[in-house]
């Protein structure tokens, strides 16, 4: 059965609000929620950026049976891997085993500010494949040391360690994401519909099987702007999410605001109209969000563009919204 998932934007929302939104969303009907996890947003237009770990840990006390998940914290720059493992631990203990830890390789906008550079996608992408090694080692509870290429742990043991541990999701964009990161995650995270990405992660040996008789899950996320007016809505997306059409390529090494501002000048606002769901046509969102379960994708997150119109939209279309999305998904 397909699931569905509203999106924690931490870009444009304060954290009260966020924690807000989690319980309305819960209580809307989504099967879960994930968090994005920044140090700044994308556009000064969108203008919040809180700590997205302390807004879950809140959630997990106001919210009580929808699913939790990061989308994605970056274990390489911001954070030690270490202290991933003990936060992550100590959410799936408050959350009573509703949280996915989902990994990333991060971008540049969040992992610059500690002053560490901004690596090569291969280094980072080696970067994140020691860190979910200890991450996975701390989770045990035993005493680790390590000494790696990149990361060094000494007698660090998690003393809070869930009984049914943290699985892990880890967000890649081809195949050479798949083939180092399939065997050590649990779940796919994807932030566009292409069936190849799941085909891939399915053959690859050692990895978890995405599909009807697999553990593993494919985790995809989509943009949408729900308004009753559609000129408002379309301008609303524009303003806030016009970075979207750069595309994950440019938008990972993009360092500011400022950059992402320019890098869009040119974006128009039916340009975004193009790409993005815009208006009061629920209709028009599911066949959008259609394309992640065509794709072979076992949950979707949805992101409502925008925090002023996040009551209304949970309020009156979230709930047709899912009754719509759950008819038209296969079982």
């Amino acid at each position: 059965m397909t699931r569905f998932g509203y999106t924690l934007m931490t870009e444009q929302s304060g954290p009260r609000e966020l924690v807000r939104y989690a319980q309305a969303a819960e209580d809307a009907g989504f099967d879960f929620e994930v968090s994005s996890d920044h140090y700044s947003p994308w556009l000064t237009e969108q203008g919040h950026a809180p700590y997205a770990w302390t807004v879950l840990g809140a959630v997990a006390q106001a919210t009580s049976q929808v699913e939790l998940m990061t989308y994605v914290t970056c274990p390489t720059l911001r954070y030690h891997p270490a202290v991933v493992a003990q936060k992550s631990a100590t959410l799936q203990i408050l959350a009573e085993g509703r949280f996915t830890l989902g990994l990333g390789s991060g971008e540049n906008l969040n992992e610059h500010v500690v002053g560490a550079g901004w690596p090569a996608v291969q280094d980072r992408q080696a970067m994140l494949v020691e860190a979910i090694e200890i991450i996975r080692s701390l989770h045990t509870g035993d005493l680790v040391d390590h000494r790696g290429e990149y990361f060094q742990v000494d007698s660090a043991r998690v003393w809070d360690v869930p009984e049914q541990g943290v699985p892990i999701g880890v967000a890649v964009a081809g195949d050479r994401g798949i083939e180092r990161f399939a065997p050590l995650a649990d779940h796919l995270i994807a932030v566009e519909p292409k069936s190849s990405l799941v085909e891939s992660w399915n053959g690859v040996d050692g990895a978890p099987q995405i599909g009807a008789t697999g553990s593993a899950r494919a985790i995809g996320q989509i943009p949408i702007c729900w308004d009753p007016d559609r000129d408002a809505a379309i301008a609303k997306a524009h303003e806030q999410f016009r970075w979207f059409a750069g595309g994950w390529s440019v938008n990972a090494d993009l360092p500011t605001p400022a950059g992402f501002a320019g890098a869009t000048q040119f974006v128009r606002p039916e340009d975004v109209a193009d790409s993005i769901p815009c208006g009061p046509d629920l209709d028009a969102v599911v066949a959008a969000v259609s394309a992640y379960w065509e794709a072979g994708f076992t949950d979707i997150a949805l992101v409502q563009i925008g925090d002023d119109g996040q009551d209304r939209f949970l309020d009156e279309a979230a709930g047709p919204l899912l009754e719509k999305l759950r008819a038209a998904a296969p079982d």
